[in-house]
Formats: structure tokens, sequence, C-alpha cells
């Protein structure tokens, strides 16, 4: 490739980046401007000093309807749904691709296949008999009702990212084990978890982020002690007041996406090294 081409390429990226990074900057920008600096200058302007009372309104003293009491309640409400939801869909879904690809049985390919209709199932179908079910238990409109729906939902995408993943792992080593007299789950803690650090980190990243942005579940199965930080941003955005907040509205948008943003700023060159490793493939 010729210094003419690269530079091409790299303009032509550059470009794209600019472009896909422009809606963030004017969140920035925004929400560290007051209102007057706002009406009176352009959208990409810089702000003139730093200005943080958006943030620290939209944290604590924006109102979201009929409560004053920013997106604090929120955040946590989301941070006590997300954490028990990824580690228990992900230490399930490592069980079932673990099952699914080194202790196959009569009929396993057909149960896999089956698991794998919720991957591609719409999130609409489950609403009503999802509701059902979380009232018979008595956990309906409840944190932990909200971990349980995450939980079933995300499983068939962590079996699948974990079952392909497996199947890369040579069978010698599971068979040399057995041979040894190690069981089902010695194998699995000491064999195959070890060895299962790329895929982990994948599922990890792709379910946080998957639960943490979810806005249908939460709006459905969420009471009003218990409603995420999407439906929180929601009611914010949408509360009707003399004045529009515009610093107020992208400030409470970027609190709502920090945790997402610091995950793939920390952890983003794993999740690809991971899908590389095998995720995506089998």
């Amino acid at each position: 490739m010729n210094r003419f081409h690269r530079f091409a390429i790299y303009t032509l990226l550059g470009l794209f980046a600019l472009v896909f990074l422009a809606p963030m900057y004017v969140m920035l920008v925004t929400s560290l401007k007051d209102m007057d600096e706002i009406r009176n200058g352009n959208l990409l302007s810089l702000p003139g000093s730093i200005n943080l009372d958006a943030w620290l309104k939209a944290w604590s003293t924006a109102c979201t309807g009929t409560d004053c009491g920013g997106l604090k309640p929120y955040f946590w409400n989301s941070v006590v749904m997300v954490v028990p939801a990824v580690l228990i869909s992900t230490v399930l879904g490592a069980i079932n691709g673990y099952i699914f690809s080194k202790w196959r049985f009569r009929g396993s390919e057909v149960m896999f296949a089956l698991m794998l209709f919720g991957v591609f199932m719409p999130m609409q179908v489950v609403l009503l008999p999802m509701s059902q079910v979380l009232g018979w238990l008595g956990l309906s409109s409840s944190v932990w009702g909200l971990v349980i729906v995450h939980v079933i939902a995300g499983l068939a995408s962590t079996t699948l990212f974990f079952r392909n993943y497996y199947v890369g792992l040579p069978d010698e080593l599971i068979k040399a084990a057995m041979l040894d007299g190690a069981g089902f789950w010695r194998i699995f803690f000491r064999i195959v978890l070890p060895l299962s650090t790329p895929i982990v980190v994948v599922v990890l990243i792709w379910q946080f982020t998957a639960i943490w942005n979810d806005f249908l579940y939460g709006v459905v199965f969420s009471g009003a002690e218990s409603k995420p930080i999407t439906v929180g941003l929601n009611n914010l955005a949408n509360t009707s007041s003399t004045v529009k907040e515009y610093n107020v509205d992208m400030a409470a948008a970027l609190i709502a996406a920090l945790p997402t943003l610091f995950v793939y700023a920390v952890a983003g060159k794993y999740f690809v090294r991971g899908l590389t490793a095998g995720a995506v493939k089998g």
C-alpha cells in the first residue's frame, strides 16, 4: 500500500470518526454551558467557562415527572439490577456452553437450537407471559424481578457465545482430565474456566451494555421505586416546565451513558480480542 492510499484511508476514517463523535461533542459542550450561553451561542461553540450546575441538577434535583430527586435513585437502581443480572447470566451461559460443547447428550443439538430462538425472538413477545410469571413469584415491579427478566432474556446469547468458544477447545483436555478421575465440575473450574478469560470479558461487556441500556423491560416491569436509569432519563427529558433546560437534558444523557462509556474505554480492546479468539466462530 503506497502513501497516497494510506493517507486516503486514514483521512476517510478520520472523517467518519468526526461524524460519529459530533453528537457526543455537542452533548458535552452543551452540558457545560448555562442557558444564556446556549441561547446566544451555537451548538459547536466551546463554553466560555466550565459550568457544572447542569450536571449537579441532573443528578440530584431535576424533576422526573412529579419527583424532583434527579437521576440519582434511578442510577443506583440500575447498578443494583445490572451487577447480579450480568454475573448470573454469564455464569449460567458458561455452564450451558460447556455442556453443549463438551458433554453432549441425546437431544442436545435440538435443545441448543431451541435456545437459539431466544436470540432472534422479539422482546415484545415475552412481555405478557413474563409479567404473569413475575406476578406468580411476587416479584412484579421490583428490582429483583428485573434481574430475573434480564437473566432469562440474556441466557440465549451468553450460551451461544460460550458454546461457540468452547467448541474450539481441544477435546483431548477434557478426555485426559476424565482419565485422571476428574468430574464435571472439577474439569469446568480447573481446566475450562481458566481458559475462558477472553470470552468471559466479551460476555460481561455484552451483557452489561445490553442490560444497562435497556428501556423496554425497565419501563414495563419496574415499579415506582425500581425504575432504571433509562426510564429516569426518559421521564426527565419529557417532564414539561416553563423553560426547556437543554444543558440539564444533555448532562443527564451523559450521566446515563458514562458507565457503558467507561467499560468500553477500559476493556474495549479485550472485547475485540475475545471476539477474534472464537466468540463468533463455530
